[in-house]
């Protein structure tokens, strides 16, 4: 008997799939379920040279609507382009939607560019405001073992007269060591460290022209 190519994609596919909502750390004995394993987004860099002065006296982080894969606890993996799944075994500790801002917030504040850097709802005011969108945050299994893809838009802004000054976006893709949940959640954060790696500086280098165009 021969199948159609179509049939055949579709087939492998399908396997695929299966696979992956299993490649997640297992344990237990006999029937038992899988544990649901849970996982932390994390800023892996160094610790981070700190300016002599800050630049403003404060700066203020919103968090924006993310993409769907950003907006859950869940893992997500993609096997073809626009198509999302999620391993059905793992989490993150929390959505990467509320974790990222939280994560960038403490490098900017190891990094010393404003004298106070809080969440938009804290009790700080602020002149300046940086806005957070995650963009992309899942495994690219496409080709195995894949790839961690992590894409940031930030905007910055001065709210005195609400006009937006910078605005730019930042991705990195980082090989995964295997096509698993724990493969993904170690490369996607060592990907979100990239990002900021390179977030940093040119929220330095913007922030910098953009007080000294300030009106005084």
């Amino acid at each position: 008997m021969r199948f159609a190519p179509r049939l055949i994609t579709a087939l492998l596919g399908s396997l695929l799939s299966a696979w992956l909502l299993t490649a997640c750390v297992s344990v237990g004995l006999g029937s038992e379920a899988p544990a649901q394993a849970h996982y932390l987004l994390a800023d892996t860099a160094a610790p981070t040279a700190r300016r002599a002065q800050p630049l403003v006296p404060a700066l203020l982080l919103q968090a924006l609507p993310a993409d769907a894969s950003a907006d859950t606890a869940a893992l997500a993996y993609s096997p073809r382009p626009n198509e999302f799944a999620y391993y059905q075994f793992a989490q993150w500790t929390e959505r990467p939607v509320r974790r990222v801002p939280r994560l960038l917030q403490q490098r900017l504040e190891a990094r010393g560019l404003a004298g106070a850097v809080a969440m938009v709802g804290e009790p700080a005011r602020a002149d300046w405001l940086l806005t957070v969108a995650v963009d992309a945050l899942h495994h690219d299994v496409s080709t195995l073992p894949g790839q961690a893809r992590v894409a940031l838009t930030v905007e910055l802004f001065d709210r005195r007269n609400r006009t937006r000054v910078a605005r730019r976006q930042f991705e990195a893709s980082v090989p995964t060591a295997s096509a698993t949940a724990p493969g993904a959640a170690a490369a996607l954060s060592a990907a979100l460290t990239q990002t900021f790696d390179a977030l940093v500086p040119w929220l330095d280098t913007e922030l910098q022209r953009a007080v000294a165009a300030a009106p005084k």
